[in-house]
């Protein structure tokens, strides 16, 4: 690292929201996470207590938003204020899941648009720069008005894909939107894309209307930015193996999976769901014993590399290049 930095020293901190995360960054760059606490008022309020001086340290503090996301988020909050008022130099939110992205726009008169108001208060509470990996729309990055290093961890996906696949494969998008996402996939594996043609009857179903893209003979690797009830992956999932897909590969960035999703994903006929750390898995070794399909692969390095880049004033777009 350079003998001087404006910004002063780099200082780690992270939230409860991911630890085990946290130490893996920490681990990748060499230094510890800074001493921190996090407790709880009788009235189930939050307290931060801040063990390290910070004053004058370029400090990234480490916490995705995911669940209990409003616990994670007013953590969040409150510990970017205290390190805006214990004098740190800089303070970069270090946010490897962003919650309630997926409310980037108004779909339906009076919606909330929360993926900006998030960006709001955060920039309110102290950051001066963010890191988030993958976001759900680019146009997030919009919604900040300090610098934002939007990661992917398409590199680290793609590498999985080559370990399993040396030839015939298609890389789809579950639907219209993650077009681009797929499209990125299929350049660094250097292979067709497809996408699956769907509607919603209602918010909570999936309907497959057709695959657009010539899917047969060759291995399927749908692409998405997250899996949530996992109802998307299993329709699309059906969709391929109907117009003559050898087999079926999930690689998803953010494994939020709520309640039953993993249980409708190991019914469906997928061969293998592949998704990130940004997010803790939910009782870790019970999901991996009964769900020999789940692969987890780690973010850590890639946000590790990120970070030590923004401390040394070097260029962060190099990791995708």
């Amino acid at each position: 690292m350079p003998d001087f930095n404006p910004y002063g020293e780099l200082m780690l901190l992270s939230g409860t929201g991911h630890p085990e995360l946290s130490e893996k960054i920490a681990r990748e760059i060499g230094i510890p996470l800074a001493k921190m606490e996090i407790t709880r008022f009788a009235d189930g309020e939050f307290d931060v207590k801040i063990h390290e001086s910070v004053r004058g340290h370029d400090v990234f503090l480490i916490q995705p938003t995911c669940q209990p996301v409003s616990d994670n988020l007013v953590q969040l909050f409150v510990t970017l204020d205290a390190l805006r008022r214990a004098s740190a130099a800089r303070i970069t939110a270090v946010i490897p899941y962003y919650g309630y992205q997926r409310k980037e726009k108004k779909t339906a008169p009076r919606d909330p648009i929360s993926a900006k108001l998030m960006a709001n208060i955060i920039e309110l509470a102290g950051a001066s720069r963010v890191i988030a990996v993958d976001l759900h729309a680019e146009a997030i990055q919009g919604f900040f008005d300090v610098p934002v290093d939007a990661l992917t961890a398409t590199k680290i996906l793609a590498r999985r894909v080559r370990e399993r696949h040396v030839s015939d494969v298609v890389v789809v998008s579950p639907d219209t939107g993650g077009a681009l996402r797929a499209r990125r996939l299929g350049a660094i594996l250097d292979v067709p894309i497809a996408i699956i043609d769907k509607r919603r009857p209602r918010d909570d179903a999936v309907e497959v209307v057709h695959v657009v893209g010539d899917v047969a003979g060759r291995h399927a690797v749908i692409v998405d930015d997250l899996i949530s009830t996992g109802g998307t992956l299993v329709s699309a999932s059906e969709a391929l193996r109907a117009q003559g897909a050898t087999g079926v590969d999930v690689v998803v960035t953010h494994g939020v999976l709520s309640e039953g999703a993993l249980e409708r994903l190991h019914a469906a006929p997928i061969d293998e769901i592949c998704i990130t750390d940004t997010i803790p898995l939910p009782d870790a070794r019970r999901a991996f014993d009964n769900h020999p399909k789940l692969r987890v692969l780690s973010v850590a390095p890639l946000i590790a590399e990120a970070i030590v880049r923004v401390h040394e004033g070097r260029s962060v777009s190099e990791l995708f290049r």
